[in-house]
């Protein structure tokens, strides 16, 4: 036999998630909630590039040497941290720039398919309306996207 509470008594601190307020039948009041804002992310983003570029100065400051730099017969000499970040920009830009090409790619198939879709169905052809070229001598393609003329 179970032990339950008698009716009118509220139940164990411990076992319930139920609040005192909510066992006296008061209901609390709904808090609040700021949503976020695109200029609350602008303004962490702002705030997280200037602790980058601070970070970025400081790096520079301290590699000043000067080196050697030679790309394709071109020779130069510039400060190490300079050189550095150069190398790293130049490594982001040969990441950036083939994905933009990709992302731009998917863009437009998207488009394209949103306007297929959008665009009311065409009317059913027949057998009779399309004619079939039986004089070409060209077997039909075969399943699969593999033609046999390939």
């Amino acid at each position: 036999m179970t032990s339950q509470p008698a009716p009118g008594t509220p139940p164990p601190a411990g076992n319930t998630t139920a609040t005192r307020d909510q066992v006296r039948g008061r209901v609390a009041p709904a808090h609040h909630v700021v949503r976020r804002t695109r200029i609350g992310g602008i303004w962490v983003a702002a705030a997280l590039f200037a602790v980058v570029l601070l970070l970025l100065l400081i790096f520079i400051l301290e590699n000043g040497q000067s080196v050697s730099i030679g790309y394709f017969g071109a020779h130069g000499h510039l400060p190490l941290g300079v050189a550095l970040l150069l190398a790293a920009v130049l490594g982001v830009l040969l990441v950036v720039i083939p994905g933009t090409a990709r992302i731009i790619q998917l863009r437009i198939t998207a488009r394209r398919h949103r306007r297929l879709d959008a665009s009311p169905p065409a009317a059913p052809h027949s057998a009779a309306a399309a004619p079939a070229d039986h004089d070409s001598g060209a077997s039909p393609p075969r399943p699969g996207g593999l033609d046999s003329r390939e």
